[in-house]
């Protein structure tokens, strides 16, 4: 069942559609808390952060069942308020809730100081306190939880920008809602199981044009590895074809001697299923007249690294990809994301997924707004943002082995929208998947992502 997520706009509505439910949705909220409180309560003491607000409430109706169940509960709405030092089994952030829109100053900051000081458990109800439910900023500071226990859905802010590094173990408690009857998610939680319906498995009478050829440009002088691990990740996601147009003549990959190498030039002219553009590409004048060419071709393409770089450069350039009529999927870390639209990098941080809206809209694009919960955006509006793939991902070369396995996906005729989701969220599983075995995250190298990529995707297909 795909995971949905709501911004705060909409959860505010499906509130105000179930004001009359009974028992009300803060009872409800409040008993869900007290449930969980239970079951990862390390000791009988347990004090209870209540705020002015909703989240407050529910933090007191926690309370109230929890002294039901026989623990020492203290309850605190400001430092005045806390007790004598004891050893906590438990502290519960009850402090903010969605929709904070201002830094945490005074006595309540020095409320999630105090939580954060603490060696036991810490439950945020909702979203930690201090964390931008839509966006994952932390105003000012912000608890620290170990467990997260949201109510109604998941929330952007839980899974982007800063919000995994404060919420720990996220669960949720729909309190009873009938969700996809009272409200259409604003996003999902990109995952295969959304797609499971449009996976390709094959048949035996199979052959390597049915698996499609992808071109891919790039590789300037310096800078040939990105083309040619661009190309590798195409080999081992399945297609039939690979051509490597290089600015900087290779005969041959000794890693992978299957690859075609030809100069970028003469790339352009074969018969391709999809192109990518980008990996190690340079920005000179050439690589240039090379981005307007794929721009013009109608095909699924790829625009990453210089190629976006050259766009956001060059009028005519993003002219041509408005223009297109061919899927176009564009794979930005937050500062080129930020040349592309005319706006500092941390614009585009600090509301990744409205960022991510308006590339896709200005571009008539498929768009990744990358980082930590990589943001996508299909041009039809449709939201999703990735769980997987840990810090070991900050290496060089990760973004071109991306841009290879959506240039697999594309040529195997999966629609731009199916290829970046799916493409994104196992690029990420793959680094899980060797930090799992211990060889990360910590030196994890871009060309290690391959050989897990390809056993996570032929498992997908069984």
């Amino acid at each position: 069942m795909p995971r949905a997520i709501y911004l705060t706009a909409d959860i505010r509505r499906l509130e105000k559609a179930a004001g009359d439910m009974t028992p009300p949705l803060m009872e409800r909220a409040g008993a869900a808390a007290a449930e969980l409180a239970e079951k990862i309560v390390a000791g009988k003491d347990i004090l209870v952060l209540a705020g002015p607000g909703n989240n407050g409430g529910d933090a007191r109706i926690a309370a109230a069942h929890l002294k039901e169940r026989f623990f020492r509960v203290a309850v605190a709405g400001s430092p005045g308020e806390l007790p004598p030092d004891r050893n906590w089994g438990l502290v519960i952030d009850g402090l903010f809730g969605i929709g904070l829109a201002r830094s945490i100053t005074g006595e309540h900051a020095g409320l999630v100081e105090y939580a954060n000081r603490q060696r036991c458990p810490v439950l945020a109800l909702d979203v930690p306190s201090g964390i931008q439910s839509d966006t994952g900023q932390v105003l000012g500071c912000a608890v620290r939880a170990t467990h997260t226990l949201t109510f109604i859905a998941l929330k952007p802010g839980l899974l982007t920008l800063d919000g995994p590094d404060y919420s720990g173990e996220v669960s949720v408690a729909d309190l009873g809602l009938d969700l996809p009857n009272l409200q259409r998610p604003s996003a999902w939680v990109a995952e295969a199981e959304i797609f499971e319906g449009v996976l390709k498995r094959r048949p035996r009478n199979f052959h390597k044009g049915a698996a499609g050829s992808v071109g891919i440009l790039g590789g300037a002088r310096g800078m040939t590895g990105a083309a040619l691990l661009a190309g590798r990740a195409a080999l081992k996601l399945g297609a039939g074809r690979i051509y490597v147009g290089l600015l900087e003549p290779l005969a041959v990959d000794a890693a992978a001697p299957e690859l075609m190498l030809r100069h970028a030039d003469d790339v352009l002219g074969l018969d391709l299923d999809a192109i990518v553009v980008g990996p190690g590409l340079g920005r000179t004048d050439h690589a240039a007249t090379l981005v307007g060419a794929v721009l013009s071709a109608e095909m699924p393409c790829v625009l990453d690294a210089d190629a976006l770089n050259l766009m956001a450069d060059d009028e005519d350039l993003r002219l041509a990809c408005e223009r297109r009529k061919a899927d176009t999927l564009i794979t930005p870390h937050p500062a080129e994301a930020g040349r592309l639209l005319g706006i500092t990098t941390q614009e585009v941080q600090a509301d990744r997924v409205a960022a991510a809206r308006a590339l896709s809209k200005r571009y008539n694009a498929h768009v990744v707004l990358k980082g930590n919960g990589s943001i996508v955006v299909a041009h039809d509006g449709h939201l999703f943002i990735n769980a997987s793939g840990n810090p070991g991902m900050a290496s060089a070369g990760m973004g071109d082995v991306l841009s290879g396995i959506l240039g697999a996906l594309l040529a195997q005729h999966y629609s731009g929208e199916a290829a970046l989701t799916l493409g994104v969220h196992l690029h990420g599983c793959a680094a899980d998947e060797l930090a799992a075995s211990g060889a990360g995250p910590v030196g994890i190298a871009a060309g290690d992502l391959l050989e897990p990529a390809r056993r996570i995707w032929n498992c997908w297909l069984k």
